[in-house]
């Protein structure tokens, strides 16, 4: 345990870890997983992550129960929509099994990291796949990066497990219909930023957003 820490009292943003793992696709295959203590990774100029958008991610969690045992919350069904999201954007889908795998050992190598039963805080693990080979027209990369990264966090909203105020922005929208709605990638967060910085200048904590097309 990483006495260091006030568990009460983190934010939800990012505390540097031990360890984080990776996994290339690359030959038309995912090779083995790798354990790194680098926080930075090295990408090509003309990567397709940078250029058209194919990058993906997932959040879940870890916790420690009463009897000390750590725990995964969903960690199937987030293997199953990370793998979603691929599919929706050509990028690899990572096998469910090796999915698991890496999660699995991030936590164990992180596990000092792993908040205490009763702190209100739990180590955030964050799943992201990038699409890494050097193109300059508009298609599907041939390599991929698949990544965990972990993080001890406190609550996403300050005010925990409580009401939080909330609005609507009808001048606003975070997808298209028929667009990228579905998946959880990055460029959906992006179209979020000047509504989620109106919405907190406002003093609400998010927005919520209606239906793209009919706006109800």
């Amino acid at each position: 345990m990483n006495n260091d820490l006030d568990w009460g009292n983190l934010s939800f943003g990012y505390i540097p870890t031990d360890y984080n793992v990776r996994c290339y696709f690359r030959d038309g295959k995912w090779g083995e997983i790798e354990v790194s203590q680098s926080e930075e990774i090295n990408l090509h100029i003309a990567a397709t992550c940078l250029h058209y958008g194919q990058e993906i991610f997932e959040g879940l969690k870890a916790f420690r129960g009463k009897d000390g045992k750590i725990r995964v919350f969903r960690l199937e069904e987030n293997a199953r929509r990370i793998q979603e999201s691929a599919k929706g954007i050509l990028m690899e889908p990572l096998p469910e099994e090796k999915f698991r795998e890496m999660v699995l050992k991030v936590v164990k190598l992180n596990e000092r990291f792993v908040p205490p039963y009763g702190s209100g805080a739990s180590l955030y693990i964050r799943p992201l796949e990038l699409g890494i080979s050097a193109q300059v027209g508009v298609k599907p990369a041939t390599e991929y990066v698949f990544m965990i990264l972990v993080t001890p966090v406190g609550p996403y909203f300050k005010t925990g497990f409580k009401p939080t105020n909330i609005c609507i922005m009808r001048q606003y929208d975070r997808v298209a219909p028929n667009g990228t709605g579905l998946w959880k990638v990055g460029g959906n967060y992006a179209a979020s930023l000047t509504a989620g910085e109106h919405a907190h200048e406002l003093g609400y904590s998010a927005v919520l957003y209606l239906d793209p097309k009919e706006k109800k």
